[in-house]
């Protein structure tokens, strides 16, 4: 008898594993814990702006001392991007067309505006993503910008209230996306539990609110001239 024989089950591959639903979350929970781990790390490499120009132009140069490393770095993030980007659409499309008919009243029980919104709350992010890389990274959209000076490239411009409440603006679309972003990996990879769902829920908004407060303080400690 053949070892794939009618009645033994073969293994689910990746490809069929991903067509199903789970496969799509779990592919956004692994892409998404990555996404966190960068933001986490940008946003402590981002604070360095308060220890003045010295300091915080020698760290931006230590980053690129291995450019393999950058871009391998680059390229595992914008994979991760591309892929997180492409299950989200894909679930949205599987929930509008599971539903075709609106309901004639939504009434949100456990939902909060975080969840209800994922979908925008990740264009708004991922919109951002781009004029960010085009701002700080390029210097594309950035009048006065100086390559290897990233004191003055951030300073110069979060001294235009505009340009600071661009950031502070998207500074709160990512709470909103990390808080829960965060509690939602945990299920979709079997690590929640109905006893610890109230911490897991307080790690989650914890974290996305030092993520963003953090971020933040940025363009605030410029525009108040804390940081000059």
């Amino acid at each position: 008898m053949s070892a794939t024989s009618a009645g033994a089950a073969s293994p689910p591959t990746a490809p069929s594993f991903y067509k199903a639903t789970i496969g799509k979350k779990v592919v956004m929970a692994l892409t998404g814990t990555v996404g966190a781990g960068f933001v986490v790390v940008h946003m402590a490499g981002n604070l360095g702006v308060m220890g003045g120009a010295e300091s915080f132009n020698r760290y931006a140069a230590f980053l690129k001392t291995s450019m393999l490393v950058l871009w391998a770095a680059r390229l595992v993030l914008l994979g991760s991007v591309v892929l997180h980007i492409r299950a989200a659409l894909q679930l949205y499309a599987l929930k509008a067309a599971a539903r075709p008919v609106p309901y004639a009243k939504k009434a949100y029980r456990a939902a909060t505006p975080a969840s209800r919104f994922m979908i925008w709350s990740g264009s708004a992010l991922g919109a951002f993503l781009v004029f960010h890389i085009l701002h700080f990274t390029t210097g594309t959209l950035h009048p006065s910008f100086i390559e290897g000076n990233v004191f003055h490239n951030v300073t110069s411009e979060f001294q235009k209230p505009l340009i600071a409440g661009v950031y502070l603006v998207s500074m709160a679309f990512l709470f909103l996306h990390l808080r829960h972003g965060l509690y939602s990996l945990t299920q979709s990879l079997g690590l929640s539990h109905p006893r610890y769902v109230n911490t897991a829920k307080l790690v989650a908004n914890a974290l996305a609110f030092v993520v963003a407060a953090g971020f933040a303080s940025v363009p605030l400690a410029v525009l108040t001239a804390v940081v000059r």
